[in-house]
């Protein structure tokens, strides 16, 4: 776990990757274009060095002309510095036919920068330049030139300002255009991701990913919005299919009445709320009079007619909060809860025996009188647990049974 954690931290962002791309790919472009750039004016202005360089030798060749033909050095000294002065130019001389120099001038060296200047021509400038001064087809002398670093360092340090500039301007376009950029792409990917988390952590089915600019990230959302739409209707469908195996493992599938399961359920839960809570219910046990001669006599589907009848009318007589299931066969129970006086229980024994007292119609339209013996325990008088309750349910709805067979019997005996 521990290492995952590490690992999980050590990883970077879609944003940060996107920003790190977008800022080495300006960077990059920047310094290539800079370096370029540079390669391609320090050419210029070495072709430009070299011309002007030549044109310098040529003024100074029409200049000195007259000074070198009558050997007159001051006056060749002085047109040379006069016009190299002013140039860029680091040393320039005269030297005659026979090699001796008439004249000569160099830059003085006043300051760190002129001794960089003159490193920085001799090793990108090119070399010194040597023109013929001619009179009437014949060389009489010869102008040496050396260029000077002053215009190549002011040069360089203006390309350094500007490409440095140009590395902040790129900089700051370079994160407004990632944040741009970065906000249409990682915005339909948090949503994506923001559904999947309530999705895989909290099982919410219902949301969807909003539809994106990109199209890619688009149909990447609608597709997980199908597989959502597919889990959505699985999960209904296990919904509805659970149900149905909970209905039919806790309900009875005649008559739809709760099963023997379920009624020992709430029971227990009745006893337990009636001991913590102090709370009164009363269990009815119902069981259908000649229900075996029914079956015996008309068959089975007419035992089914009576069953899902008498059902139905018990049902109708209890109140909303009242619990009827069918325990097996023709044996119902009825649980009353809350209650609060034996009155209820008398109520709504009264209400069942009159309900089953009318004729019950067969599917074959034959018409027969079911009625039913009621017993009844509650709690906590008659018992404190569900065994006892059922127990002393049960033996009270026989008592009645008997004792409705003995008024039947005595009935029949006046009769005759």
């Amino acid at each position: 776990m521990k290492d995952q954690v590490s690992l999980d931290s050590s990883r970077i962002t879609l944003r940060q990757s996107l920003g790190r791309t977008h800022m080495m790919t300006s960077l990059t472009a920047v310094c290539m274009a800079g370096l370029f750039l540079t390669i391609t004016a320090l050419l210029a202005l070495r072709l430009y060095a070299d011309h002007n360089l030549e044109l310098v030798a040529r003024a100074i060749s029409y200049t000195t002309e007259a000074a070198v033909v009558f050997h007159d050095e001051e006056a060749a000294r002085d047109a040379l510095q006069a016009i190299t002065s002013h140039e860029d130019v680091a040393s320039a001389s005269i030297h005659l036919a026979n090699g001796q120099v008439l004249a000569s001038w160099s830059r003085a060296i006043t300051t760190p920068w002129s001794s960089l200047e003159r490193q920085l021509a001799h090793l990108i400038l090119p070399g010194p330049v040597e023109l013929p001064m001619l009179r009437e087809g014949k060389e009489i002398a010869r102008i040496h030139l050396v260029g000077h670093g002053q215009y190549l360092l002011r040069f360089l340090l203006q390309t350094l300002l500007a490409t440095l500039v140009c590395l902040l301007l790129s900089i700051l376009g370079a994160l407004y255009v990632a944040r741009r950029m970065q906000h249409s792409i990682t915005e339909p990917l948090k949503s994506l991701a923001r559904v999947a988390f309530n999705v895989r952590r909290r099982r919410d089915v219902n949301l969807r990913v909003p539809a994106a600019n990109i199209a890619e990230l688009h149909d990447l959302g609608e597709d997980f919005n199908s597989l959502l739409d597919e889990l959505e209707a699985w999960q209904a469908h296990q919904k509805r299919e659970n149900a149905s195996l909970l209905h039919q493992a806790t309900h009875d599938p005649l008559t739809g009445l709760p099963n023997r399961a379920l009624f020992e359920a709430r029971l227990a839960q009745a006893v337990t709320a009636g001991g913590a809570q102090g709370e009164h219910f009363a269990l009815l046990y119902l069981d259908c009079d000649r229900f075996k001669q029914i079956n015996d006599n008309l068959g089975h589907a007419a035992g089914d007619d009576v069953l899902i009848t008498l059902a139905r009318r018990v049902q109708h007589q209890l109140r909303p909060m009242d619990l009827v299931c069918r325990l097996g066969g023709d044996e119902f129970a009825v649980l009353l809860s809350p209650l609060h006086h034996r009155q209820e229980v008398d109520e709504v024994m009264g209400r069942i025996q009159r309900a089953m007292a009318a004729p019950v119609v067969l599917g074959d339209g034959q018409q027969l009188v079911a009625g039913v013996s009621v017993g009844f325990a509650m709690y906590p008088e008659q018992g404190t647990t569900a065994e006892a309750l059922l127990q002393h349910a049960d033996g009270a709805m026989y008592e009645a049974k008997r004792q409705r067979r003995e008024e039947e019997d005595n009935t029949r005996d006046t009769e005759r």
